[in-house]
C-alpha cells in the first residue's frame, strides 16, 4: 500500500510539472504581436498581442479594423488553468484557456454563461506562425461550422 501511494504521488508531481512548463512554454514562444492572413480587402486586419502577466499567466488583446475602417480592441488573461475569465471589451462574455501539449491550447469562447466556440491555438515548429481551428457550436453544444485563420508574427 504504502508503495503505490509513493507512486501515485511521483505521478501526480510529473503531471503537475509537465503541466506547468507546458503553461510557460505556451507564454514565452508566443509573446509578441501576430498578424492575421487574410483575403479581406485591405485595411481589414486583425493583430494578436501576447504579454505576460503575472506568475506564468498570459494577457491577449485583439485589435481589429473591419474593411470600412472601424477599429475594436478586446482581450483576456489566463493563467492556462481552464478557468472562465471576463473578456474586456465585451459584454456578457468569458473565455478558459487550458494546455493540450507543448505547443497548443483549448480555448472556449462563451458568452451569457454559454460556450459558443472552441479554438484549438498552435503554435508552429519554427514560432512564426499560429494556427487556430474555430468550432462554432449551437445551444445544445452541437458543432454549426469550423473555420481556420493563420497567424504570422510580426512583431517580438
Amino acid at each position: 500500500m504504502r508503495l503505490r501511494n509513493v507512486w501515485l504521488s511521483g505521478t501526480a508531481i510529473l503531471a503537475a510539472l509537465a503541466f506547468s512548463s507546458g503553461a510557460e512554454a505556451q507564454g514565452e514562444e508566443r509573446y509578441g504581436a501576430w498578424l492575421m492572413d487574410s483575403d479581406r480587402p485591405p485595411p481589414a486586419s486583425n493583430v494578436m498581442t501576447y504579454e505576460p502577466y503575472g506568475d506564468g499567466g498570459m494577457r491577449i488583446t485583439v485589435a481589429s479594423t473591419n474593411a470600412r475602417g472601424e477599429s475594436s480592441e478586446w482581450g483576456y488573461v489566463t493563467l492556462f488553468d481552464g478557468v472562465f475569465r471576463a473578456v474586456e471589451g465585451q459584454e456578457n462574455a468569458e473565455t478558459a484557456v487550458e494546455v493540450v501539449d507543448d505547443r497548443s491550447t483549448r480555448i472556449l469562447n462563451s458568452r451569457g454563461g454559454r460556450v459558443y466556440q472552441v479554438i484549438i491555438n498552435t503554435l508552429s515548429e519554427d514560432g512564426n506562425t499560429i494556427q487556430n481551428e474555430y468550432v462554432r457550436l449551437d445551444q445544445e453544444g452541437k458543432i454549426t461550422g469550423v473555420g481556420h485563420a493563420t497567424y504570422r508574427r510580426i512583431m517580438d
